[in-house]
């Protein structure tokens, strides 16, 4: 079936795919406040979302507002996020984004990649997380199960996020995109895993350049 399909026909039929095997295409990081995203995305660089959910339970009611983080003691904030790694400068960038969405932002997290890009702590991967998830824009999360996976399917032929960002750019419909990126995450833990990837009980196997 692959070779009877160009990469765009088979994109298509891959997202078809994984639209069935998941029907709901949500973050895995648990937020009732658009900040709570930014903040959640921040702590889970180099960490796992389910240890970020553990951690963000308590910290989102110990400071339960964007002002209680900007005016919050940073030695204590370091503390209560130790447990997810590099503590003391995803403090200092949670403290300060924070400060910045206040002054110059409103308070409100902005809806396009370059003023996102300005916030501390704040990459491509993230920018595109938060406009997917908050604005329902067109948004490639080029995480690592997205690299991985855009690879193996023929999508990408880069470890780079930005270069995959580009070639999913340029195959997966932009109203797709963001959802899209969800579903590799799901899949991308369920079948196509970094060491052992269970080829033979994957979903889209007939799909995939790599098994055929």
């Amino acid at each position: 079936m692959v070779m009877k399909m160009n990469i765009k026909e088979r994109a298509d039929a891959i997202i078809a795919a994984l639209e069935s095997v998941y029907p709901y295409a949500i973050c895995s990081l648990k937020y009732t406040k658009p900040h709570e995203l930014l903040i959640s995305v921040r702590l889970s660089a180099q960490c796992t979302d389910a240890r970020v959910n553990i951690v963000t339970e308590s910290l989102f009611k110990k400071y339960p507002t964007l002002s209680s983080f900007a005016e919050c003691d940073l030695s204590e904030l370091s503390e209560d996020v130790k447990a997810c790694g590099f503590y003391k400068t995803k403090a200092r960038n949670i403290k300060d984004a924070a400060t910045m969405l206040i002054n110059k932002y409103n308070g409100t997290i902005p809806d396009n990649i370059d003023d996102l890009l300005k916030i501390p702590g704040v990459g491509r991967k993230s920018a595109n997380l938060l406009l997917g998830d908050i604005y329902g824009k067109p948004a490639i999360v080029a995480d690592t199960h997205c690299i991985r996976i855009s690879n193996r399917l023929g999508f990408a032929n880069s470890q780079d996020p930005y270069k995959v960002e580009l070639s999913l750019k340029e195959i997966i419909p932009p109203q797709k995109s963001s959802d899209f990126c969800h579903r590799l995450v799901l899949f991308g833990r369920q079948y196509c895993t970094a060491r052992k990837p269970s080829c033979d009980k994957c979903p889209i196997s007939d799909l995939c350049p790599k098994i055929q």
